[in-house]
């Protein structure tokens, strides 16, 4: 999780839904802003920590401390160790809020819980580091307000001078990043007589030892086969449940566990379970094992956890290792030196058959012990085979009016929990400006310059000057904050031109008034106007937000543009037309068919012009009167062959064998045909001219019978014709001119079939069949 110093909830960045992907943009999007409220921040933290404990029960007030029941935690503050600021003032210590938000706090003490540890980094990097603190091998606490606060977490802080002592604290961390629950240990009694061999005659020392006091962590291991720590017995509380108590007395974060240095011998039964916790290392465990005794024991204690002794019971004990390599604390069954003897005596000598005297001897322990051993005992006494001796109207300890309590805090800490997941992600709202305090106190008049003057006023020696404004006048009075999302108008407010810029834009106001009769004025530079940090380069959506709503379509089928960064011009597909083009790539040829248009079933489509001369050219709109023509045919033109007469086909044998011949190939490639080469008006108009000769021609030639068929096949007579060069020459090469001037000259002297067929074969040569080769 990420939290900063703003205002909860804004100061949490990342919390329990986010990712580890959310968490390091936000921290790389970290900036300093506000107050350093280190406290608020530091109690928001443990409040965000603390939201589910209450709908889980991991806590299990007024039930017993299960340390098997944890949520371990560590919480890392990087600071400077400067002074700490809030809306009152500079602060010299570090204070937490006691108000709290979060339903239950109540039922703790301290806002942190006894699995959570505060750690504090504190930077103390110099601008030149100093050899001897670079020597150090050792890392030092810091004296700054935020030691104590680890203390008391069962963490500590660091004080770091250079990179290399940073990197020993983060190695440091990631040893301290451990499952387990702090417990202050106190000792109670005298200390412990020495050792039998003496090794060594301890000097008597006078006041309290750094081992009398220790706050650490015992270790939770989790279990190898479910991951997951398991244990049987809890840590009593340190008050004795009362069914008609309403309440529950709040309990500390750490419990005070309190041992007696009496050497004692380690009780253990067979098939009794047990719960054993290995210590961290503090002077506590460093005076155990120096005694070297791994066959004695310290028995442990909670105070007040009894009905009737202020000691209360032991409920287990502290032992070193057979290998004094560490001190585990062993936590058993409440006063285990009173049960344990019950339990073997049923076994072994009762044969699990108790007597009545035995039975009375174990109601009498029963009343002795906190009420909320029953369920565990009764656990273990079901594993050890005696299932039946505890009676089952036995009470737990907890009124109705405090099961009741813990039910509805459960459901309002679970309201509390999806509330603050909501808020988080949410930007501190803008402030519009920084509110005026009036004074607290008003100086002395005896203090102003002008002390004389008011008394000469006063005395009526000098006539009165005009009062002055009172700034109690103006209640609410604020000073405006610069607002970076708004664009800075540098030509109409100087104080928006920041201090690296004031030599250019002198330069640019320079400028523009030398050059005052260009229209606009250049107010930034060229090169400024469009950059950007390469951070934001790809936030296109941010762009789209600030950018106003864009007009509704005028035409609704239009369809919709979509705003894609890169391709801002890329259409939606579903709501667009399928093009003729995508149809014929589909085969689907006929699907829209136009009105009037020759069913062209059977007859590949054309090929694009490849040829440069022709590829550039429009499409004539006029000569439309042939097959190939996107217009509507004459009516002789759509004609069927099976139609003609056969004396017109024999009349005009020529045309016949042009046309058969035309038929056979395919004619619409043909690269003189008027879709690929009728663009411009000179060509239509000396085609045109070819075109109507050449009918004139046939007319004379023909009779009034043969007026049909000639009819039905005068485009093919046109296309063949059409294939005399234009005398501008654009299609034909360099000696169009003089191949148009032959063909004129050999017209009168041959027959039309002749002629075409040799205006066929020249024409070919001279130009290539576009798509075929180049």
């Amino acid at each position: 999780m990420l939290v900063t110093l703003e205002e909860p909830p804004y100061g949490i960045k990342a919390g329990w839904k986010e990712n580890h992907a959310t968490f390091m943009n936000e921290l790389k999007n970290l900036q300093a802003v506000g107050l350093t409220s280190l406290g608020q921040a530091l109690r928001t933290s443990f409040d965000l920590l603390n939201l589910n404990r209450l709908v889980t029960g991991i806590d299990n007030y007024g039930q017993g401390r299960n340390p098997f029941f944890l949520e371990p935690a560590i919480i890392i503050a990087i600071t400077d160790g400067s002074k700490l600021t809030s809306s009152s003032g500079v602060q010299d210590e570090l204070h937490l809020p006691l108000n709290s938000p979060l339903p239950g706090s109540e039922l703790t003490k301290e806002p942190f819980r006894w699995d959570q540890r505060l750690f504090a980094l504190v930077l103390r990097l110099p601008g030149a580091t100093a050899v001897e603190q670079d020597q150090l091998n050792t890392v030092q606490v810091d004296e700054s307000p935020i030691t104590p606060m680890c203390d008391v977490t069962g963490g500590r802080s660091y004080c770091v001078f250079s990179q290399r002592m940073l990197n020993q604290c983060l190695e440091s961390l990631v040893q301290k990043v451990q499952s387990g629950v702090v417990i202050n240990f106190e000792k109670s009694g005298p200390d412990p007589p020495l050792t039998e061999d003496g090794a060594a005659e301890a000097v008597k020392t006078v006041g309290p030892q750094p081992w009398h006091n220790c706050r650490k962590l015992i270790y939770v291991r989790p279990n190898p086969k479910t991951g997951v720590p398991l244990g049987h017995w809890p840590i009593p509380e340190s008050f004795w449940p009362d069914q008609n108590s309403p309440t529950l007395p709040p309990r500390s974060a750490h419990p005070i566990v309190k041992f007696s240095c009496t050497n004692s011998e380690p009780m253990v039964i067979d098939k009794l379970p047990f719960d054993k916790y290995e210590l961290e290392p503090s002077p506590l465990t460093q005076y155990i094992l120096e005694r070297k005794s791994p066959h004695t024991c310290w028995p442990v204690f909670v105070g007040n956890s009894a009905k009737y002794s202020e000691l209360g019971h032991p409920f287990g004990y502290l032992k070193a290792s057979t290998a004094l390599n560490c001190v585990n604390l062993f936590v058993m069954p409440y006063n285990y030196p009173v049960l344990l003897p019950l339990l073997d005596d049923l076994f072994k000598i009762h044969k699990a058959k108790p007597p009545l005297k035995w039975r009375q001897l174990f109601e009498t322990y029963l009343k002795s012990m906190p009420p909320y051993y029953i369920g565990p005992l009764k656990k273990a006494l079901r594993m050890m085979g005696a299932p039946n001796l505890i009676p089952e109207n036995l009470e737990y300890g907890l009124s109705y009016s405090v099961v009741s309590y813990l039910k509805k805090l459960s459901q309002q800490a679970k309201m509390e929990s999806d509330r603050v997941i909501g808020s988080i992600g949410k930007k501190f709202p803008q402030e519009t400006g920084i509110k005026v305090r009036n004074g607290t106190s008003i100086p002395s008049l005896a203090v102003r310059k002008d002390f004389k003057q008011l008394l000469q006023e006063i005395t009526g020696e000098m006539p009165q000057r005009m009062l002055e404004l009172n700034m109690k006048e103006f209640a609410g009075f604020q000073i405006a904050l610069l607002n970076k999302e708004l664009k800075p108008q540098t030509f109409r407010n100087a104080y928006d031109i920041s201090r690296t810029n004031l030599l250019d834009h002198l330069t640019r106001m320079r400028a523009n008034l030398l050059k005052s009769s260009r229209k606009f004025f250049s107010g930034q530079d060229e090169d400024q106007m469009h950059s950007i940090p390469i951070v934001q380069m790809g936030n296109y959506q941010e762009y789209l937000k600030n950018i106003p709503s864009p007009l509704r379509e005028l035409d609704a089928d239009q369809p919709k543009r979509l705003h894609t960064f890169g391709n801002p011009f890329k259409l939606d597909k579903k709501g667009m037309m399928i093009d003729e083009a995508d149809e014929f790539v589909s085969g689907h040829q006929n699907k829209h068919k136009r009105p009037g248009e020759p069913n062209m079933t059977g007859i590949p489509k054309r090929r694009r012009c490849m040829s440069p001369l022709l590829r550039n050219r429009s499409q004539s709109p006029v000569a439309n009167n042939h097959i190939g023509g996107k217009g509507p045919p004459s009516p002789a033109t759509q004609a069927s062959p099976d139609l003609q007469k056969p004396g017109a086909i024999n009349k005009h044998p020529g045309l016949h064998n042009m046309l058969s011949s035309e038929n056979t190939e395919n004619h619409v490639e043909d690269p003189l045909s008027p879709d690929v080469f009728m663009d411009s008006s000179d060509q239509f108009d000396t085609l045109s001219q070819v075109s109507l000769n050449s009918l004139e021609s046939a007319e004379d030639s023909t009779e009034e019978g043969d007026a049909e068929s000639f009819g039905s096949n005068n485009s093919d007579i046109f296309m063949e014709n059409a294939k005399t060069p234009a005398d501008n020459g654009s299609c034909f090469g360099n000696d169009t001119a003089a191949f148009s001037h032959k063909m004129r000259r050999l017209r009168p002297c041959r027959s039309y079939e002749e002629v075409n067929v040799e205006l066929k074969s020249r024409i070919m040569k001279e130009i290539r069949k576009p798509g075929r080769s180049k």
